[in-house]
């Protein structure tokens, strides 16, 4: 499947924290820009001081024809609702919803870009994938190559699935790993177990 295939507004999320999603989301946005403008959002970003933070995601994707924003920017490298509560806050998940969903100028991409895996933990009993499910729209999942990726990509399709999510695409990074080969056999199971495509980066 070409990158230009994948509809908008579209999510990119992981089966787990580091499994290479904003550089999966470089690549989805740096092709879409041969169809028009991007704009890339990240409504949870933490392990930075600010949005402008050299280590924030943003910096990765920012370039030619490609517009960032970042909704909330937390200090501690932990899940939003960990990092939050360190800083004393607790994050308007309503808010941030309509932050993530504002219209784009039409001829313009959306693409959105998760933190963490999709269960992480966004507010009082409230989780990544129950607060996005409301927004309904659909994603691409990264996940790695090699041992443990079977039961990581099965179990965060099947948390997507059962609240109605449409998985465009699952993608596995066997270059976070070096699981080149692995990566091939994980892909040929996971596809006899997934309605949905399944390709390696």
């Amino acid at each position: 499947m070409s990158f230009l295939d994948l509809p908008s507004p579209l999510w990119v999320l992981g089966t787990d924290t580091g499994v290479g999603k904003t550089h999966v989301a470089s690549r989805i946005a740096q092709t879409w820009t041969q169809a028009g403008p991007v704009i890339y959002r990240k409504p949870f970003q933490t392990g930075v001081t600010s949005a402008e933070d050299p280590e924030a995601d943003a910096s990765s994707l920012r370039g030619p024809g490609i517009a960032v924003e970042t909704g909330v920017a937390l200090r501690a490298p932990l899940s939003p609702l960990a990092a939050a509560e360190k800083e004393g806050q607790t994050l308007d998940l309503d808010a941030l919803a309509a932050w993530t969903t504002r219209p784009v100028p039409n001829g313009t991409r959306l693409l959105l870009e998760g933190a963490g895996g999709v269960m992480v933990p966004l507010g009082p009993g409230r989780t990544f994938v129950s607060w996005a499910s409301d927004l309904h729209i659909p994603a691409v999942l990264v996940a790695r190559g090699g041992l443990g990726t079977l039961n990581h990509v099965l179990l965060s399709c099947e948390a997507l699935m059962l609240r109605g999510w449409t998985i465009s695409l699952v993608i596995l990074n066997p270059d976070l790993d070096g699981a080149q080969k692995a990566a091939l056999e994980n892909a040929a199971l996971l596809r006899r177990f997934l309605p949905v495509p399944v390709e390696i980066l």
